[in-house]
């Protein structure tokens, strides 16, 4: 008697290819565009309180402290959401590989944007005393578990809604939204900035954050629109869904995962360094007016908005790993220059040295950060693994970044330190590059597995 031979395992099946038929490619612009509105609502958000916490929150919530001191702590706090990004990310990554990509986006959306309403709400330290500060690290700490979330969610609804040889192009829409954040936060905030201190201090800062409220409730409806990713749906018919997708990435992708973690130190350091501690270094260090830094922040995010997809587009014709390696060596070329023209003190100057920073060097980086850490990890436990490996990645390397540039300066009276702060970053970011696996060509669709033999 012959023994039953077990099932086989049927290849996986193809991913459509830059040829697609017209519901696919319309179903492909659509997630690309929730993921563009939806991110650029949660970068507003994020990067509105980095501004905040340059400018506005030593003096309102932390007023009781010397100068210097009060910046730390205020910029502190904006390190807290670092903190609890990861914590964010494993906790929506397990629902994300569980339940859907779509839900949690939904999820991660609304808490973000109800963090940055309320900050807007909060009275200030002279008003409640230290109660003031209190509310504020608690509504940061929402803002932190909702972009740990969001990132991921928003990356996967791109990656895998895109047709293969083309995830770059169409991911570099999510990733998009960084700059247009950046760009609506720093324009917000630069007008507001305009008015007199009195006014600026008193309810000016207010404005930028209630208007998030509009924003979420743009992202919200277009969210809500989306149908779940075609690749979870393979995963739940064929039953890949893992009861704990973390311990599936620590068990089969230990190696991706901690390379991921570090790939992006070089970019991370040196884009907060533009964004968040150039403010505080034109206004403090230089004594030169807020609205410079705010100008070139202004302008580099503009000009990155048409970068990124360029490089995106070179990723897909010659890889991630070449592109992304091109744009760490810059920012390590770059270290030096960039603080030798903020110190000109000459406000085309000002702008030009962030502008480069952020137009190619953030831009070469950037723009692969969606497809890059997606295509490291099978779909049965994508959503976890690349949330974990990019939340931890800018804890890491984000956190610290704002306050250790700050400290550098003010124990060095000299910006070297924070240069080859930046240039030791990017060496890092350069070995994992090395050491990652290429994946621009690869099928990410979910390996079918077998199923028992019906009785």
């Amino acid at each position: 008697m012959q023994s039953a031979e077990p099932p086989a395992v049927p290849a996986p099946a193809p991913e459509p290819t830059g040829t697609v038929d017209a519901s696919f490619r319309r179903r492909a612009v659509r997630a690309a565009a929730a993921g563009l509105v939806g991110t650029s609502i949660e970068w507003y958000d994020y990067f509105l309180y980095g501004s905040a916490a340059a400018v506005v929150f030593p003096k309102l919530f932390f007023g009781n402290l010397d100068g210097a001191v009060a910046l730390i702590f205020s910029l502190a706090t904006f390190s807290v959401a670092f903190a609890l990004r990861p914590i964010g990310g494993f906790i929506f990554g397990h629902f994300g590989d569980r339940l859907g990509r779509k839900r949690m986006l939904v999820v991660t959306l609304v808490l973000m944007g109800a963090g940055t309403f309320l900050i807007g709400c909060l009275p200030t330290q002279h008003q409640i005393g230290v109660t003031a500060p209190i509310l504020l690290i608690a509504l940061r700490t929402l803002q932190g578990l909702g972009l740990g979330g969001e990132w991921g969610g928003a990356a996967l609804v791109v990656v895998e809604n895109a047709p293969a040889g083309r995830r770059g192009i169409y991911g570099c829409a999510m990733q998009i939204g960084v700059p247009i954040g950046q760009l609506m936060s720093a324009g917000l905030f630069a007008g507001v900035a305009s008015l007199p201190d009195e006014q600026f201090y008193s309810w000016g800062w207010r404005i930028p954050f209630w208007f998030s409220a509009v924003l979420v409730a743009v992202g919200f409806w277009l969210r809500a629109r989306l149908t779940e990713t075609p690749h979870f749906q393979q995963v739940v018919r064929t039953g890949q869904r893992t009861r704990i997708p973390a311990l599936e990435v620590l068990r089969s992708a230990k190696k991706p995962t901690v390379l991921l973690i570090f790939v992006q130190a070089g970019s991370t350091v040196a884009y907060y360094l533009l964004t968040v501690y150039s403010l505080v270094y034109v206004t403090d260090h230089l004594h030169l007016p807020r609205s410079w830094a705010l100008g070139g922040v202004l302008l580099g995010a503009g000009l990155e908005i048409c970068t990124q997809p360029f490089f995106a587009w070179l990723s897909d014709r010659f890889g991630r790993r070449p592109v992304y390696g091109a744009g760490t060596l810059f920012l390590a070329l770059y270290a030096f220059p960039f603080f030798w023209l903020l110190d000109t003190a000459r406000e085309p100057l000002v702008w030009l040295a962030i502008v480069l920073g952020l137009a190619l060097g953030h831009a070469a980086t950037g723009a692969l950060h969606g497809p890059l850490y997606a295509e490291q990890f099978p779909a049965r436990f994508r959503y976890t693994g690349s949330s974990l490996a990019y939340q931890l990645s800018s804890t890491v390397a984000g956190a610290p970044a704002p306050i250790l540039a700050g400290l550098l300066v003010s124990v060095t009276g000299t910006s070297r330190a924070t240069s080859v702060y930046v240039v030791v970053a990017c060496i890092v970011s350069l070995v994992c590059v090395a050491l990652l696996r290429e994946t621009y060509r690869a099928n990410l669709n979910p390996q079918p597995q077998p199923q028992p033999e019906a009785a």
